[in-house]
């Protein structure tokens, strides 16, 4: 979370500090001019300044969420380049006017005494609020590029906090700092951080349409750096810097870092402090004297500066959000489905759905043309009300309810006009995945075939004591059960006998209860003799056979297929990828090798399914499945394979993240063929 509090803390630091320092001079030059009456107007404007950053942030919160993603993204990166402006503005200018604040704002407070109340007011609210304002902007595209880290908020918290510090330090004369040096210093750092914002941004506006290139990449490091590890979420979270970058991020981020940087180093040096012209200043009793009979409360001004710019906040949030974005309650039950609907406007949509039957239904926004699926709420149970989000666009929309017993229900459709496009997901039945289930099921037999002649050959070699070949064979078998991994919920409890582990057994590895392959690898790679080997040798195999004949009479659930696409790797990382599974053969990358062969293999049987709902997914997919095998094969050395524990820090990151970024290209498969039901 530091990674993504850093920017935000620095930023409230620098912002807090100029803000305080202002206000700490208006105080002080206040005190020694015998004004001490007029400080309430000094905190009216701070409190003003204050209302208006948080009303402003509030407008960016909520104007962004009711937008579409695409229209999100373009939102995001086009106040990202206004941040970068405001801050490359801010840095230079207490650079140039840090040695002059002092005298400057004195100068304005001499001024404003003679003047009326209201001119004083303006004066502190017009120092605090561009710091506000700018503090509020950048906190937002900070948080924006954290997702949902609670980082950025952290670190906004304790710089605003440790500024306050400082500035009462500075204020009671007990801290002494050179300001000069302090800004110069934070300006270097906020310039390197702003660039990362810059690119940031970029990069959100090609994925929002607004910029071309979002394909062309300069690099792509993603097979060797591991996005996860200390170093890329150092790099992510403080400079915005990605294993992969397009060129215009490219460009941006080194070109402004290039002039930025050089400008500001290059930079004059601050002015002398002005010298503040001479002036009598008014003490509280000649302004007493002169002020006119008091007509209204104190606390007026005060609440009217706050209440005023949260109030526009609000309307601007609700006059900004189309009426229907506040969400269409929708009646579901078995006889009416979708009473209530009218035709929505386009963008990201929140509906009510209110089940006012009396059976739990599924309830899907569909096209009614295709069946094609917007949006879904799985298991709305009767009486209850839950949210459903979508985005909507040009097209035709109905509801279909789907009772948990009886007939599906589809209410009348409504045209939409206008909004560019939605994505849509083909609904997949269980006839659709009838024909891959029986690829796979042929895939799954030979296997099993092939695995049965392997044991055998195993438990051959254990018996006639040539334990040299007998582990040889053990990863040839091995890796064929690897192999077949979509199938194991489906192998009940031979899999535990096939594949299961020492975990949790009263004994251990000397446990009666622990057989199969791993059983068999303890004991070849830790010595133990051919005799006591052959039984579990010869059980093994006769498990194998068992398994094959039960096999086809077994139940197994096409909606598994698509399931099985991610887990596979996902078992891979938690197990293999980690030495877990490891009993002494340090064969664990031969194991993945295979469970990535497994995973080629299902994807090809559902290729056809997913190419048709999502044709981008695909292509993605299969480069970083050819990533992560050549990081396998990196470690395959003839027969062996090197172990887990023994890869260099580097190569391990690098197999860990290409791993987990093919888990990242898979997790939309079992969304995009999920069964859904449709009578």
């Amino acid at each position: 979370m530091w990674d993504d509090a850093f920017p935000s803390f620095l930023i409230g630091l620098r912002e807090g500090l100029e803000a305080g320092l202002i206000v700490s001079i208006l105080v002080a030059t206040l005190v020694r001019a015998d004004a001490r009456s007029r400080l309430p107007q000094v905190w009216t404007g701070v409190l003003a300044a204050i209302a208006l950053a948080m009303s402003f942030g509030a407008v960016l919160t909520f104007t962004a969420a009711s937008l579409s993603a695409t229209a999100q993204e373009a939102f995001g990166g086009t106040l990202s380049l206004i941040a970068v402006a405001f801050v490359t503005a801010m840095v230079f200018w207490m650079r140039r006017s840090a040695r002059s604040l002092s005298g400057e704002i004195k100068e304005k407070v001499t001024s404003a005494l003679g003047m009326g109340a209201g001119v004083l007011v303006v004066t502190s609210f017009l120092a605090v609020g561009r710091e506000g304002l700018e503090t509020a902007l950048f906190l937002w595209t900070t948080a924006q590029a954290a997702g949902e880290s609670a980082g950025p908020l952290t670190g906004a918290a304790v710089g605003l906090l440790l500024s306050a510090v400082l500035c009462w330090g500075l204020y009671r004369r007990v801290l002494k700092i050179n300001l000069t040096r302090f800004f110069t210093a934070t300006g270097v750092v906020l310039i390197v951080i702003a660039s990362g914002v810059l690119g940031y941004g970029l990069r959100d506006l090609q994925e929002g349409g607004v910029l071309p290139g979002s394909t062309a990449y300069a690099f792509d490091l993603s097979g060797s750096i591991d996005a996860g590890s200390w170093y890329g979420t150092l790099l992510q979270g403080v400079f915005n810097l990605t294993p992969a970058m397009t060129w215009l991020q490219v460009i941006g981020y080194g070109g402004y870092l290039a002039v930025v940087m050089t400008l500001f180093v290059r930079g004059v040096r601050a002015t002398a402090p002005k010298q503040p012209a001479p002036a009598k200043p008014t003490s509280d009793r000649e302004e007493e004297a002169a002020r006119p009979a008091r007509r209204r409360p104190a606390w007026v001004v005060p609440v009217a500066v706050v209440t005023v710019p949260a109030v526009i906040a609000g309307l601007a949030v609700a006059l900004g959000r189309p009426k229907s974005a506040t969400g269409q309650t929708i009646a579901v039950s078995e006889k009416d489905c979708g009473k209530g609907f009218s035709a929505p406007e386009p963008g990201r949509r929140t509906f009510q759905m209110h089940n006012t039957g009396d059976k739990t239904s599924e309830v899907y926004l569909v096209d009614p043309a295709t069946n094609a699926v917007y949006g879904e709420v799985e298991g709305l149970a009767p009486g209850t009300t839950r949210a459903l989000v979508a985005t909507v666009a040009g097209g035709t929309y109905a509801w279909r309810c789907v009772p948990s017993s009886g007939t599906a229900v589809t209410s009348r459709a409504v045209r939409v006009t206008g909004g560019g496009a939605a994505q849509a997901v083909v609904p997949v039945s269980e006839k659709d995945l009838a024909g891959p289930l029986s690829q796979y099921k042929a895939y799954v037999d030979q296997g099993l075939a092939a695995l049965g002649g392997q044991t055998h050959a195993l438990a051959a070699d254990i018996q006639g004591n040539h334990l040299g070949r007998a582990r040889a064979d053990w990863l040839v078998a091995h890796r064929t059960y690897a192999s077949l991994g979509a199938a194991y919920g489906t192998f009940e409890d031979f899999d535990q006998k096939i594949n299961g582990r020492a975990d949790g057994l009263p004994d251990g590895v000397h446990d009666t209860g622990f057989t199969g392959f791993h059983r068999l690898e303890y004991g070849l790679w830790h010595g133990e003799s051919a005799a006591s080997l052959t039984g579990p040798a010869q059980q093994l195999a006769a498990d194998t056979v068992g398994l094959r004949s039960a096999f086809p009479h077994q139940d197994f659930d096409p909606s598994d297929l698509p399931l099985r696409a991610h887990e596979i790797l996902e078992n891979t990382l938690q197990f293999e990828l980690t030495g877990d599974t490891d009993e002494g053969s340090g064969t664990n990358l031969a194991t993945a090798d295979a469970n990535l062969a497994g995973t080629r293999e299902l994807l090809t049987v559902l290729r056809p399914l997913l190419t048709s709902r999502s044709p981008h997914l695909l292509p993605t997919v299969d480069a970083d499945i050819t990533r992560l095998q050549e990081l396998l094969d990196a470690a395959h050395h003839g027969s062996s394979w090197t172990p887990v524990d023994r890869l260099d820090a580097s190569a391990r990151a690098r197999l860990n993240g290409a791993t987990g970024q093919l888990l990242e290209g898979l997790a939309p498969v079992p969304d995009l063929l999920e069964i859904r039901k449709s009578a």
